[in-house]
């Protein structure tokens, strides 16, 4: 009998109109009943604008920082993607276990300046863990949501400047042939995306 392998995740990287980092003190202080801060945000979604002042959120942390932070629609609906072609499916569902072609990325190049790579790469799939944050809450939350890491605008810029420079190498044991050219590749059409609207990426896992 054949074993039944799942598949693996698939990431996502979505705009962003706040940087999450920002919104973390008003969304500490909406989980305790205070909307205020929150509510004065630019172009949040209604759910978030109905909350009921003194009452506590049925949103958890992670949801409201997902609501809050990225470039929804006027409407409301699902954001513009970034990139319409294959990158967002080829640098969406990588060929390797887990599926994440950042932590791929992190994995399997060699840093040959201090042009801040790794750093950006590891806040782009890392930065709401809660060792990374320093913060407890925001990377997993109701409905099966999951969180990894985001960059601000200016984070996205340097890390296709990065990249681009070419001052760093493939690691040796890289298991897949061409792995980390075409993973850069298809994160350089994202992050272009991003730098056309001025915004940030927020990068979501799905299982």
């Amino acid at each position: 009998m054949n074993r039944y392998i799942s598949p693996s995740p698939f990431h996502t990287f979505e705009p962003l109109r706040h940087d999450p980092l920002e919104l973390i003190p008003s969304i500490q202080s909406s989980q305790g009943g205070d909307h205020t801060e929150i509510k004065s945000l630019e172009a949040i979604p209604s759910s978030i604008l109905e909350l009921e002042e003194g009452e506590n959120p049925i949103m958890d942390p992670a949801m409201m920082l997902f609501l809050c932070s990225v470039a929804w629609k006027g409407d409301g609906r699902m954001p513009e993607p970034l990139d319409r072609g294959v990158s967002r499916e080829r640098i969406g569902r990588f060929p390797i276990e887990g599926g994440n072609a950042i932590e791929y990325l992190l994995n399997h190049t060699i840093e040959k300046s201090d042009d801040g790579l790794h750093e950006l790469l590891a806040k782009l799939t890392l930065g709401l863990d809660e060792e990374f944050l320093g913060e407890g809450g925001f990377s997993s939350g109701m409905g099966g949501l999951e969180l990894c890491g985001w960059l601000d605008s200016r984070d996205v810029t340097n890390l296709r400047q990065a990249i681009q420079k070419g001052k760093w190498a493939v690691d040796p044991s890289e298991p897949l042939d061409g792995g980390v050219a075409d993973a850069f590749r298809h994160l350089t059409i994202i992050l272009r995306g991003a730098e056309k609207r001025k915004c940030g990426i927020l990068m979501r896992r799905h299982s």
